[in-house]
């Protein structure tokens, strides 16, 4: 799944912040049920005190050592920010989207729920912590989260899952329409989670096929069809399935469109239909906290806080996006983006923009280099 670089052994503690919810329950029980973490380490289950969920916490950690007490890691709760500690800690707590059929996806409404959770456990992280975790935001607006987290802990310790997810899915639908397993299919998805995904298609690789096979499989792929129209689509798509009463002919609907146009629509439509993909987000996840767990640098892609690293429509970001990078023990280090495509280049700066207007208002554009620290 991953491209691995030098790995070495190191054991590490993760918390989950919102153990409790749809997202955090699947994390811990992904984590045990492929022996992510040994039986050594600790998992944090984080719920809030004075909340439903503070009680429900010690009744989840109950339930975990009932469930798996022969391989299960040791566990702990905490119900306040300031009883966060973990070499990694999974932010899956806060609001969530709408599933209500029909009801769209209001990002500024989820900023405004969302932010004052980032803000509290990026500060007791920055005040008690020890300084090396790092942390994986899960909860959307995941740019908001890592950009508030990224301000107060250092931009290379914050990654956004949001953007392997996208890409999981993504080599899943182009491996689905060319009949392989999504072993075999590389490339990534930039940008935003959600309806402003950015398909790297020139990133696209098919194990087993050489570069000009490789091309002519992928321009089968898109048909003709270039991203330039991508964000036309998608909403066409979506107003097509609203329209749709049935759920399953809708599901249908969705598997003769192209991989790209699937990747950003079929999870749409999972919400729409009142389910969650709260099992898709946690196999992300603890991909992510895997390899962290292992020691090894993997190659992935990831929302993360930009300071000129890389160039988009001409320009060095400066502020949140998903990309492609290194991630390892410490955090996330290179950027893997070279120079795209015109259509590629275009969306993704469309992408870069909005995300900034989402997260403007709560933080400063970059440098996420916390007061009296080197980004070096």
């Amino acid at each position: 799944m991953f491209d691995t670089l030098a790995p070495y052994a190191r054991n590490m503690d993760v918390a989950v912040i919102g153990a409790t919810g749809a997202v955090g329950r699947q994390v811990c029980t992904q984590l045990i049920e492929r022996r992510a973490l040994p039986t050594t380490a600790r998992l944090q289950l984080v719920g809030r005190r004075g909340g439903s969920s503070a009680a429900a916490t010690h009744g989840y950690r109950a339930d975990l050592i009932d469930a798996y007490d022969e391989i299960a890691p040791l566990f702990d709760v905490a119900l306040d920010p300031d009883e966060v500690v973990a070499d990694v800690i999974v932010v899956a707590s806060g609001a969530t989207l709408g599933t209500k059929p029909g009801q769209p996806v209001d990002r500024a409404a989820l900023a405004r729920a969302n932010h004052a959770m980032f803000a509290a456990y990026a500060e007791a992280l920055a005040e008690h912590g020890s300084g090396d975790e790092v942390v994986i935001v899960v909860t959307n607006p995941v740019e908001l989260g890592v950009a508030t987290m990224a301000a107060r802990l250092g931009r290379h310790r914050v990654i956004g899952m949001g953007a392997w997810l996208d890409t999981l899915r993504f080599r899943r639908e182009i491996a689905h329409s060319l009949g392989v397993r999504r072993q075999r299919i590389g490339g990534f998805i930039a940008g935003q989670h959600g309806d402003d995904a950015v398909p790297l298609w020139s990133s696209v690789r098919i194990r087993g096929l050489v570069e000009g096979e490789r091309d002519r499989t992928v321009a089968g792929l898109r048909a003709g069809r270039d991203l330039a129209g991508f964000p036309a689509e998608i909403a066409a798509a979506q107003a097509e399935l609203l329209a749709q009463q049935d759920s399953g002919r809708a599901f249908a609907m969705v598997e003769a469109w192209p991989p790209d146009l699937r990747t950003v629509t079929r999870p749409w439509l999972t919400h729409q239909s009142g389910a969650r993909t709260a099992v898709g987000t946690a196999n992300a996840t603890v991909d992510l906290i895997s390899a962290l767990a292992d020691g090894r640098e993997i190659v992935t892609a990831g929302q993360v806080a930009l300071a000129g690293e890389t160039r988009v429509a001409g320009r060095p970001v400066h502020g949140v996006l998903g990309v492609p990078v290194v991630l390892g023990p410490e955090g996330w280090g290179e950027v893997l983006l070279g120079d795209l495509p015109p259509d590629e280049d275009a969306l993704l700066a469309g992408a870069a923009r909005r995300i900034a207007a989402t997260v403007a208002p709560y933080v400063p554009a970059g440098p996420y280099v916390p007061e009296g620290e080197s980004d070096e």
